[in-house]
């Protein structure tokens, strides 16, 4: 074997070789001083050694290095860089101090057992290295062990001091608002400008440049902030071309109006439902996403969804497109089977304008509550609203709060005693909704394919004489809750818990209960006309047989897919401007000659948008050249249009101005 090969397995270097009679001596000294005066050396070279203390004669003098100095020593790669030579230096040190067995040697003096000992000091050095690393993390793991020992013992004499403990609801104080919207955090979306919270911004939409849409504070004042949409004057001047498109009758001029404005609220919305009467509901839901993405992103600093105490006036025209884009967004939601999160919409949408309700959301939200299986919310809201909301008057509530009494009864995991206080609630509800509403129960029936009892279906109280007898308001209210809520219904249990309810109420109406006839003169009151906003409501609802119980006053009225039956008391912010009409302001003589044609008509003046369907079936021919198409991947909609009476299954609001024709896409 090799010198250099030997030098290695000693941990020698080349230089290390036992010296001669005058061989450097270097002692540790345990003076903090001792760096700062540097070393002091004698004659030939020597350290003097101090006094009491026993020299450790080295071959290499970096190995000399303080134990003080090596624990405060920096570290490099979790070691400290020269630990090892100097432990093993300093207790060879240490028990050749402590056994006396070391004795003074003269200077010339070579000791032989130079080489044994620097290779015991290298064996040493890597098992004390390895057991310290043990120790560290054997240390540590005892460390994190006792800290989770602790935590457990500190949760198990929680519990055994408070012992079995039930869910109770917090007090009302400590509540949050009943109109708290609850949402979930997402993380930014660092390609878009902002966070948003009502839609998810998409890579395929057009990028994002403000169209000119903005929000402003107008007041605020017990609490609350009343805020409102305002139009830049290049929005105003696309709002007026989108009106005139809408006038026009023609689904694809909205399409090319929507390549120069990608982000105008209206357009998006009034397209939508053209796409979702094609049944192409993927592309409706894209435009209505991108419609809220737009207002989101015109929010004031101070506007909040969440806190309820914000506020929308639906009577200003900006305004509007909000509540609606809203609400289609709640619509598809439901529809693709997340009701937790429409009750969420619904309740945003409710407290936008709770007092005035315009979009009549009371209506819903009960349904949507009792579909999420949130009956704690629907019993709290009934209970914080009816005495100055008189919620029991609307057949939703009337029947959808008995049900959610029952179906909390029927949880596992509450106490006897709440269980069976809800069953009692439960059945005392019910038996007052059937006494004021009795023309629900036999349709509800019918809905749920059952077939009633002999004696129910023959007595004069449940019978047809119920359903003929109410008022017309009352009927359209019951048509929109048995459309939409009807397979609530359906489950055995409850159905044998509503038939022996309806028992009892037979009885109390044989034994000439006064609370009977007592409802029955407040029906005749009460229901005398529905407001504006439950046939608002009707409308957007889409339900056939809600639909058909709308009066022929609201029938007859035009029926704006993006506005639908506005206010009488709207505030105009901005007016548009009347256009002149070429009849009245032409040439006489080019008037004479043009109406001569046989596509003379006086309407065409006030058609800015020329139609893109040529050869159209409808009363309007055109005959200028057709406008550019559509770039690529933008909704292409058919160019033939088909008239249909109204009333023959279409929908009220297709957006048109001609009450007596709707534009249905073939």
């Amino acid at each position: 074997m090799s010198r250099r090969a030997l030098r290695r397995l000693r941990g020698e270097q080349r230089g290390q070789e036992p010296l001669g009679p005058g061989a450097l001596q270097f002692g540790f000294r345990d003076d903090d001083d001792a760096e700062e005066e540097g070393p002091k050396r004698g004659p030939g070279g020597r350290r003097p050694r101090s006094p009491g203390k026993e020299g450790v004669r080295v071959n290499n003098r970096f190995e000399l290095i303080n134990i003080e100095d090596l624990e405060e020593g920096p570290v490099v790669n979790g070691e400290r860089s020269d630990g090892l030579r100097t432990e093993a230096v300093v207790s060879g040190s240490k028990r050749k101090s402590q056994s006396g067995s070391a004795e003074p040697r003269k200077d010339g003096e070579v000791d032989d057992r130079t080489g044994p000992l620097e290779q015991s000091n290298v064996s040493g050095k890597l098992r004390k290295k390895k057991k310290k690393q043990k120790n560290k993390k054997s240390s540590t793991g005892e460390t994190s062990e006792n800290g989770l020992e602790d935590i457990d013992r500190i949760l198990e004499r929680i519990e055994d001091s408070s012992g079995p403990h039930h869910p109770s609801p917090p007090p009302l104080s400590s509540r949050k608002h009943v109109l708290y919207v609850e949402h979930r955090p997402r993380q930014r979306q660092r390609v878009y400008p902002k966070c948003t919270w009502l839609t998810t911004p998409k890579s395929t939409w057009p990028r994002y440049a403000k169209p000119g849409l903005s929000m402003r504070l107008l007041e605020s004042k017990k609490g609350l902030s009343c805020f409102a949409f305002e139009h830049s004057e290049e929005y105003q001047q696309t709002q007026h071309k989108f009106l005139a498109a809408v006038e026009s009758m023609e689904p694809n001029n909205i399409v090319v109006l929507l390549q120069t404005s990608p982000y105008h609220v209206d357009s998006l919305l009034q397209l939508s439902d053209a796409c979702r009467f094609q049944d192409d509901q993927e592309m409706a839901r894209d435009l209505v996403e991108r419609a809220l993405y737009s207002m989101e992103c015109a929010f004031h600093p101070l506007f909040s969804l969440t806190s309820g105490t914000c506020r929308l006036d639906y009577r200003r025209p900006e305004n509007r497109s909000f509540y609606l884009a809203l609400y289609k967004q709640m619509s598809f939601l439901e529809k693709r089977g997340c009701p937790r999160t429409a009750l969420e919409y619904c309740k945003l949408i409710l407290s936008l304008e709770p007092d005035e309700d315009p979009l009549c959301m009371l209506l819903l939200v009960d349904h949507l509550a009792l579909r999420a299986r949130d009956y704690e919310y629907l019993i709290r809201l009934f209970q914080e609203w009816e005495a100055h909301r008189n919620l029991s008057q609307l057949p939703n509530f009337a029947f959808s709060v008995p049900l959610a009494y029952f179906l909390l009864s029927q949880q596992a995991d509450l106490p006897e005693q709440e269980l069976s206080s809800a069953r009692e609630k439960a059945s005392l509800l019910v038996r007052q909704a059937l006494i004021m509403f009795p023309g629900v129960l036999m349709p509800l029936l019918e809905c749920c394919s059952v077939r009633p009892d002999a004696a129910v279906a023959c007595h004069p109280f449940f019978g047809p004489n119920s359903e003929i007898s109410q008022p017309p308001a009352l009927s359209q209210l019951v048509s929109l809750y048995l459309g939409r809520s009807h397979f609530l219904w359906k489950e055995p249990a409850i159905m044998s818990w509503l038939e022996e309810n309806v028992r009892e109420v037979l009885q109390a109406v044989d034994a000439g209960d006064p609370a009977v006839e007592e409802c029955e003169n407040r029906r005749k009151v009460l229901y005398q006309r529905a407001p504006r906003n439950i046939h608002r409501h009707v409308v957007l609802s889409e339900i056939k047989e809600a639909v058909a119980a709308l009066p022929p006053d609201v029938t007859t009225q035009s029926v704006m897919g993006f506005d639908p039956l506005p206010p009488s008391d709207t505030i105009y912010s901005y007016t548009r401007p009347e256009r002149l009409s070429p009849v009245s302001h032409g040439n006489t003589i080019a008037l004479f000659f043009r109406s001569l044609l046989p596509s003379y008509t006086m309407e065409v003046g006030e058609l800015t948008w020329p139609l893109l369907a040529t050869g159209s079936t409808g009363p309007f021919r055109c005959d200028c050249p057709e406008p550019a198409l559509p770039a690529a991947g933008a909704p292409s909609l058919p160019r033939k249009l088909a008239w249909l009476p109204m009333g023959q299954n279409t929908p009220q609001s297709a957006g048109l101005l001609d009450p007596t024709l709707v534009a249905w896409p073939c």
